[in-house]
């Protein structure tokens, strides 16, 4: 252990006591965030218009504040960016943190003073009770890298604005700046691929010992290392590489294809930040589930996936969760969020203490016969019928065929970019249909009732994904391939890169 590990650990210890302690009382927690959201709410320009001040209990409040998404809160947005302040929360923003939206253009989500250690102080708090819970604090040691966005800011009425990981990286204290790369410079090349040659020109010859980012730009970043090295291994290149941290999307479908670059099983670090806050972290290496941040000034609610579009849905929180069922997740913080429906959704596999996993976005999935299959399913059933068949996936995505070119019934398409085909794909094809009946019921009932034929793989060129998001504008970064969409948009552009 090196001198800096030996100093963090105590505390890194404190830390995961902490965590302990909170997540024990996570109920409690919540209901002292909700009195103290709505007393600082009271003096707003949003608390005062759905009458704070008469706020008494939970019910009070969800019937004064209506569930919205961005565009609810979008005129409040404009008034801050007017210049106004007391708007959704005391004072201005300290932050925007922009972002994309499918409906409403350019997002700009607000982050105050007292939400700054909810987004970049729970990353810390993730990696230093892994280190508590494991002993491995030899990343600490080394050089650090988070494949992000570029930090440059801009200004909205004189407040700081960028994407969230730009903003994260002005907010690395000044013990972990000298260990990190990329360089500033390096970092604000808009570019991914340009970006990505001098990322891996900067750390091709350091001693690299965490690596954070989403899985498939970290899976690009290894395939140029050894390209550019001749290296077959990863840990050839970066032997004290002890640590991978990663978020955004689920891990578990890059698992084989990261683990086959690196040579090995590097321990992880599972995280769940968005730009409206930072929603859970792996907190133990030996149980399933993310542990919901309880204690960090998000007042989280949960409403029945299939309620979300309801005029007067069911609204609960954390103490009526059960396990198992699939929840949008609403949030109301201390930048000012209220009501906010992130667009995700999770299922608890434990509430003592409170574990989720994101089952996926409400927006992506495929209900174009009532079968509302979601991204947790067409998951879980790929990874295990590549583990049963010894097969890697790059990326794959399912949209709806309701109308075949050849006639006959519809059908879903699996768009899939196989690392390498699979030698019998209709067994393959089979087979993932089998999984796919055997957890969603509604899909099995259309199968059976000859309403919808079996899937249909279609597979694609390599790179194929790669090639759709640079066409889009969107190569590298944080962003992702939907893996679930209800219409064709997608599926109509990746075809053209069909083998």
């Amino acid at each position: 252990m090196g001198f800096r590990s030996r100093i963090i650990r105590p505390f890194a210890n404190k830390i995961a006591r902490d965590i302990q302690r909170w997540s024990a009382h996570a109920v409690q927690e919540q209901e002292q965030i909700f009195k103290h959201l709505i007393e600082v709410g009271k003096t707003t320009a949003f608390g005062k218009a759905h009458g704070f001040e008469q706020i008494r209990s939970y019910q009070n409040y969800i019937e004064r504040v209506p569930i919205r998404d961005y565009e609810g809160i979008k005129p409040y947005i404009e008034r801050i960016k007017a210049g106004e302040s007391d708007v959704l929360w005391r004072g201005k923003p300290a932050y925007f943190a922009k972002t994309s939206g499918t409906t409403s253009g350019v997002k700009y989500i607000p982050i105050s003073k007292d939400s700054i250690p909810n987004h970049f102080g729970s990353a810390r708090n993730a990696l230093f009770n892994y280190f508590a819970q494991t002993g491995n604090g030899t990343w600490l040691d080394g050089k650090v890298i988070f494949l992000s966005g570029s930090p440059e800011l801009s200004e909205t009425a004189g407040i700081p604005t960028g994407r969230l990981s730009g903003i994260s990286n002005h907010m690395i204290p000044a013990w972990l700046r000298s260990s990190q790369l990329p360089s500033y410079e390096t970092n604000c090349i808009e570019d991914w691929e340009t970006k990505l040659d001098k990322i891996v020109t900067e750390t091709l010859s350091q001693n690299m010992t965490l690596i954070s980012g989403i899985p498939p730009w970290v899976q690009m970043y290894y395939e140029r290392l050894l390209e550019r090295s001749g290296k077959k291994r990863v840990l050839d290149i970066f032997p004290n590489f002890s640590v991978f941290v990663y978020g955004g999307v689920n891990y578990e479908p890059y698992r084989a294809k990261l683990e086959e670059l690196v040579g090995a099983s590097i321990p992880s670090v599972e995280t769940y930040p968005a730009s409206e806050g930072f929603i859970a972290f792996q907190d133990n290496q030996s149980e399933p589930g993310l542990l919901l941040n309880s204690a960090s000034g998000i007042f989280f609610e949960f409403v029945p996936a299939d309620e979300i579009f309801s005029e007067n849905p069911t609204r609960l929180w954390l103490k009526d969760v059960q396990p198992g069922v699939n929840y949008a997740l609403i949030i109301n913080n201390n930048a000012g969020l209220w009501g906010y429906n992130l667009g995700d959704t999770v299922q608890f596999v434990s509430t003592n203490p409170h574990r989720l996993v994101v089952s996926g976005r409400i927006k992506h999935f495929i209900s174009a016969f009532g079968e509302h299959v979601i991204g947790k399913e067409v998951e879980e059933a790929m990874l295990q019928v590549c583990k049963e068949q010894g097969v890697k996936v790059v990326e794959f995505t399912v949209a709806p065929q309701v109308n075949p070119p050849s006639g006959g019934f519809p059908y879903h398409e699996w768009l899939v970019e196989f690392d390498q085909i699979p030698e019998n794909l209709p067994a393959f094809a089979a087979r993932l249909d089998e999984l796919m009946i055997q957890q969603n019921i509604y899909y099995e009932d259309l199968i059976v009732g000859n309403i919808l034929k079996p899937l249909v793989i279609t597979p694609l060129r390599r790179d194929a994904f790669r090639e759709y998001m640079k066409s889009q504008g969107k190569l590298g970064g944080q962003n992702k391939v939907p893996r679930l969409a209800n219409d064709r948009a997608i599926a109509t552009e990746l075809i053209h890169w069909q083998l």
